[in-house]
């Protein structure tokens, strides 16, 4: 009866440290990653990750919230799951997202120097007015050309000649606000006060 009770003890813990280390074997997946990449997972003997739809933005986020992994001239492969890979040790993923790190509408937000509102303010300003600037002179340059349409097809109209020149000359005067602000806006910030963040490059 013992050889019996211990024959069977043998196998349970045979069995035991086989499933254990078939269990430590296989590769684990993350339900989704940061960028929104949530793929379908199948459990099998090899637990294989299948992507059904990816969002449209994937590439530009994982290139900004994983730097190391994926720099800005890698172009990140989504069918792969890396993102998605659990570290056995510490049961978190592989590819943790960069401290600091923020993708946004308006783009990639890094707080610079580390985590918080004082440091993560600049830099979100920064790119706020980054894209008010481009707007505003993009909006200026539509309007120079608007107007010099309407003073070319005027056909010596006065009324559609002056309405083209006030045209002309208000996007003008927008084009040098627009160019000025963004100067202001850099010097004071980068060059006067030193705020981090704020890169001190025009747009």
């Amino acid at each position: 009866m013992r050889r019996i009770i211990a024959i069977i003890f043998v196998l349970m813990v045979f069995a035991f440290v086989a499933y254990k280390s078939a269990f430590a074997a296989s590769t684990r997946y993350a339900t989704c990653d940061a960028c929104g990449l949530c793929p379908t997972v199948v459990n099998g003997e090899a637990p294989s990750c299948t992507v059904d739809s990816v969002p449209g933005d994937w590439k530009r986020c994982v290139k900004c919230l994983y730097p190391e992994k994926y720099p800005s001239t890698s172009d990140p492969d989504p069918s792969n799951c890396d993102t998605l890979l659990i570290d056995d040790a510490t049961n978190l993923p592989q590819s943790p997202v960069k401290v600091g790190r923020q993708f946004t509408m308006l783009g990639c937000i890094t707080s610079g120097t580390g985590v918080g509102f004082k440091e993560g303010a600049p830099s979100f300003v920064q790119a706020l007015l980054n894209v008010i600037f481009s707007l505003s002179g993009g909006l200026a340059f539509l309007y120079l050309m608007y107007g010099g349409f309407i003073i070319l097809t005027s056909q010596a109209d006065p009324e559609k000649l002056n309405y083209g020149r006030r045209l002309v000359t208000g996007s003008i005067v927008g084009l040098v606000f627009t160019i000025g602000s963004v100067f202001m806006v850099n010097l004071i910030g980068s060059g006067i006060l030193h705020i981090p963040g704020f890169s001190g490059a025009t747009p």
